[in-house]
């Protein structure tokens, strides 16, 4: 099968809610598109002969260093592959893939949220180096609460 890794253009944001249930998918498309046109995020698709079975994005600017240093540490997240497709290494040719584009543009730090229940996630997460940990997270997203540990990666 023919699969792509690339970066998702601003006309085709709408197409994310084929692997997440959006309360409000017009505001997450606002934020979404206001976020890329400013240079803050990419969002990297993996595509299946051109159908959408996952997403990976990876944000370059934060306000808490914690997370992400402009030119030199990239807060991946959002990172899904649709039900169907998971466990036959696609999340895996996903990460590789965008940690290989952002090393080429000069990031040499990555982190990476987890919920300690995600053994799916923690288990590709540690095998792709991310062990260092940072912190216990607590956020918001729309209504809904999320607390996840912040892992470091260094090359």
């Amino acid at each position: 099968m023919g699969y792509e890794v690339r970066t998702l253009q601003v006309g085709e944001i709408a197409q994310l809610k084929a692997l997440f249930r959006y309360k409000n998918v017009k505001e997450m498309i606002k934020e979404n598109t206001k976020e890329i046109t400013k240079g803050v995020i990419d969002i990297f698709v993996l595509l299946e002969n051109g159908k959408l079975i996952g997403e990976l994005r990876a944000k370059y600017v934060s306000e808490d260093k914690r997370f992400a240093v402009k030119g030199k540490r990239a807060y991946l997240y959002a990172y899904r592959i649709h039900k169907k497709y998971q466990g036959r290494g696609l999340g895996k040719l996903l990460l590789e893939t965008v940690l290989d584009v952002l090393r080429l543009n000069g990031y040499s730090e990555f982190t990476i949220g987890v919920e300690d229940d995600n053994v799916r996630a923690k288990h590709i997460y540690e095998n792709q180096g991310f062990i260092e940990p940072i912190d216990k997270i607590v956020e918001s997203y729309q209504g809904d609460n999320y607390e996840y540990m912040l892992f470091l990666k260094r090359i």
